[in-house]
């Protein structure tokens, strides 16, 4: 990992952000029961998903999928997309985090697998968004990491230079795709934690 010339801070959303759930979203849609992580997997490692992230349908055409492809009833989709937007609630630390990166003079921004829809909820609910100077969304590009055509999108599209780029995400494999593109990574357990590691290469808080 390269240290000392970071310029640019970019984060993940999910799980570095705000919490994202998967198994929990199944519970609270369609209650308890022994064949959550079944049910979480039918739905978000689907074909739909991955077309809703890459911005290929949008949430009403994923509704209609998932009632033909594996009998979801009208209510249970209603109930889905509600709790995949409410349960992202904010990660202790995150915000703050951002703030401090922006406000020691780095540049800010986000790299999200997302989808469209959520987007706009987070931007309705929180203010975050608004700290990045720019966001490079799966759904707008068309790529999901780590592919690394979706890493060379955010240097292309915002300007930066790899080496003097560090990217935050919660997995491991994401981790990989930055860093097998030349940009420095680090693998997100909690603010405080990624905080230190920022430190270690360099970026003064």
């Amino acid at each position: 990992m390269s240290s000392g010339n970071i310029k640019n801070v970019v984060f993940d959303i999910g799980n570095v952000v705000v919490r994202w759930a998967p198994l929990e979203i199944v519970r609270l849609t369609f209650g308890e029961s022994d064949s959550l992580e079944a049910q979480a997997k039918s739905i978000f490692q689907s074909e739909t998903w991955l077309s809703l992230n890459k911005g290929q349908i949008t949430e009403r055409h994923a509704k209609a999928q998932y009632q033909e492809m594996i009998g979801l009833s009208d209510l249970e989709c209603e109930r889905l997309f509600y709790y995949v937007k409410q349960t992202q609630i904010l990660i202790y630390g995150s915000v703050d985090l951002i703030k401090r990166c922006k406000s020691a003079g780095y540049k800010v921004l986000a790299l999200t697998d997302n989808v469209h829809e959520i987007v706009s909820h987070l931007k309705e609910t929180y203010s975050f968004w608004e700290l990045f100077d720019g966001a490079t969304v799966s759904a707008e590009v068309g790529l999901l990491k780590p592919q690394p055509e979706i890493y060379y999108s955010l240097l292309s599209q915002h300007d930066l230079q790899a080496p003097e780029t560090v990217f935050i995400d919660d997995m491991a494999y994401n981790v990989k795709g930055a860093e097998l593109v030349g940009i420095s990574a680090i693998q997100f357990e909690s603010a405080s934690q990624c905080e230190q590691a920022l430190k270690s290469i360099g970026v003064k808080l």
